[in-house]
């Protein structure tokens, strides 16, 4: 189970935190108030984001959400702090979402040709890698409850094959664009592959992701303590010449790691 560690870049960052808590705390629809991404990791910088999301019950009318939103925005256009919060880096704001938990990998649609798709990083930026700045009764509590360390191991063997089968789809196609010089293309076929691998690679282990294109390094060494596959990650994206069989090879190597830490038999028990 990991541990977070918030920690704000910034004292405009915390000032801007403590602000919101304050305002959502008062509104009685609200369950929590949640710091998630780079500042719950103590991973931000000043040019960050506040990331925060606003758990209410599931019984919430759409309603009484709409006007949670706009008391939000009104807040938000008329308080020092945020505007201030923008100065402070290139691309600093408030990114806030609101949730109600429930979470259901049916309304997330993964195709042919979307890439991974969000399911595992909504419940794990939401729960694994999230902290509570406050907490009006026992919703997160329960949602951490039903959701830690993973989610069913009948829904988790149903996730791996379907990720698994479209990962191996794209895989297919990079040596067949290739060959019709559609480089652009095979490129976009084994970035999507890769998102899919990653998304396979932790559903395997029983353990949520942060991002499939971002804190890879931090995924991998230091919450899964696994240098030596990472090691070999950051390679397959070093195409020289790009135009060339090169995209295949990548190709090629992806699939093996596939099914070195993701295969369809390498079942990880889930211990929930």
């Amino acid at each position: 189970m990991y541990t977070p560690k918030p920690a704000y870049p910034t004292v405009v960052h915390a000032t801007a935190a403590n602000q919101i808590t304050e305002f959502f705390s008062k509104q009685p629809v609200v369950s929590a108030v949640l710091l998630t991404c780079s500042c719950a990791r103590g991973q931000a910088t000043a040019d960050s984001c506040l990331d925060m999301a606003i758990l209410v019950a599931p019984d919430t009318t759409a309603a009484a959400r709409n006007a949670l939103a706009t008391t939000w925005q009104r807040y938000h256009a008329a308080t020092p702090i945020f505007a201030e919060l923008q100065q402070v880096g290139r691309f600093s704001h408030v990114d806030l979402s609101f949730i109600d938990g429930q979470f259901d990998a049916a309304k997330h649609h993964h195709g042919w040709t979307t890439g991974a798709d969000a399911f595992e990083l909504e419940v794990g930026n939401y729960l694994a890698y999230s902290a509570p700045l406050w907490e009006r009764d026992a919703s997160y509590a329960q949602l951490k409850a039903t959701w830690l360390p993973y989610y069913p191991e009948s829904l988790r063997r149903e996730r791996l094959s379907m990720v698994r089968t479209y990962c191996l789809n794209n895989l297919a196609h990079i040596p067949l664009y290739v060959e019709r010089g559609l480089y652009f293309q095979a490129f976009r076929r084994l970035y999507d592959a890769f998102g899919e691998f990653l998304q396979a690679f932790f559903i395997a282990r029983c353990i949520y992701p942060i991002a499939y294109d971002k804190w890879i390094q931090e995924q991998i060494c230091d919450i899964l303590q696994l240098p030596d596959l990472y090691a070999q990650l950051p390679p397959l994206f070093e195409l020289h010449p790009f135009a060339s069989a090169a995209i295949a090879h990548k190709g090629a190597a992806l699939t093996e790691l596939l099914e070195q830490y993701a295969s369809a038999d390498q079942w990880v028990p889930n211990k929930a």
